[in-house]
């Protein structure tokens, strides 16, 4: 009898370790799975970085292209307000000038 409840006892280990082989074979293929998948994303996501760093790059140089132009347009318009400016002053120069001209004509004309 000791030898049936030993048997039992040692076919009930065999079985749990049998059991706990096949959990730690799936936990490690879980964990194998899980390790691709990972990989998979780091190696999209250097791959994104690269693109990036390829597109920043070209912008960086457009920016050095277009800066001189940005500048040349900025002068540009500052010397377009100083000649409205100017003629903006003399426009009402002028206009002073002949609205004195004319006043003074229709005085001369009503004094003779």
């Amino acid at each position: 009898m000791v030898d049936a409840t030993v048997h039992q006892q040692l076919g009930t280990l065999i079985a749990e370790v049998k059991n706990l082989r096949e959990d730690f074979r799936r936990a490690e293929d879980r964990s194998d799975a899980g390790r691709n998948s990972m990989d998979r994303r780091m190696d999209e996501l250097v791959e994104r970085v690269g693109t990036l760093e390829t597109s920043m790059t070209l912008v960086k140089d457009d920016i050095v292209e277009i800066k001189p132009v940005t500048e040349d347009v900025r002068k540009w318009k500052l010397i377009g307000m100083g000649a409205l400016g100017v003629i903006g002053i003399g426009g009402a120069a002028l206009g002073v000038t002949f609205a004195d001209a004319a006043r003074r004509a229709i005085m001369l004309i009503r004094a003779a």
